[in-house]
């Protein structure tokens, strides 16, 4: 790990990679150009690709076919910061490949890494409570290629289809128990690496 420095040029001891500089993301669209094809076909393709997700495993094909016209394909090239701490979070999306950092702004330092996560993840879960802002921030490692939802869109999905919302916000409430007990013992190694002491 990167030795992270204050800003003042003072070393903070041995804390979690800082961020590599970032510049604004590009969202593209997987689908390829052509001749559009018929629009059954694109969810009959968008719900097969749902259901190879780990976040959604276990979704009856009803469900898959609810969601399957909310999802669209982004792509964030290395470098690409996604989202930023204490903005709006209205989105979330299933990593297909690439992977990325979620950061936290701490006061007096630099950004610094808390987890990577990669293929096979789900990033954003503060779309999902209010005030709806995000918690973290997050950049793209690598070119990484996502199944994009709309928070809001997926929200009112869940208020008509009671059984599809729980199945996700009990899948919601795990990632962000997991994520927020990885941010605490991210900064407890920061604090006891650094000489301070006191609570998180």
């Amino acid at each position: 790990m990167d030795v992270l420095r204050r800003r003042d040029g003072g070393p903070a001891g041995m804390c979690p990679t800082a961020l590599p500089r970032t510049r604004p993301a590009r969202l593209t669209d997987g689908i390829t150009s052509g001749a559009d094809p018929p629009l059954e076909s694109l969810v009959t393709s968008t719900v097969d690709m749902l259901a190879r997700q780990p976040f959604l495993a276990g979704l009856t094909d009803h469900q898959l076919g609810l969601l399957g016209p909310l999802a669209s394909r982004s792509m964030f090239h290395a470098g690409n910061r996604i989202f930023s701490q204490g903005t709006p979070a209205e989105q979330f999306w299933l990593i297909t490949d690439g992977s990325v950092y979620l950061d936290s702004e701490v006061p007096g330092y630099d950004n610094f890494v808390l987890e990577t996560v990669g293929a096979g993840s789900v990033l954003g879960w503060s779309w999902l409570f209010p005030p709806y802002r995000w918690h973290f921030g997050a950049v793209a490692v690598t070119t990484t290629n996502a199944v994009t939802f709309d928070g809001a869109l997926v929200r009112a999905l869940c208020q008509r289809d009671p059984g599809l919302g729980y199945e996700l916000t009990t899948r919601f409430l795990h990632v962000m128990g997991d994520r927020l007990q990885s941010a605490r013992r991210r900064f407890e190694d920061c604090q006891r690496l650094s000489g301070h002491r006191g609570d998180v």
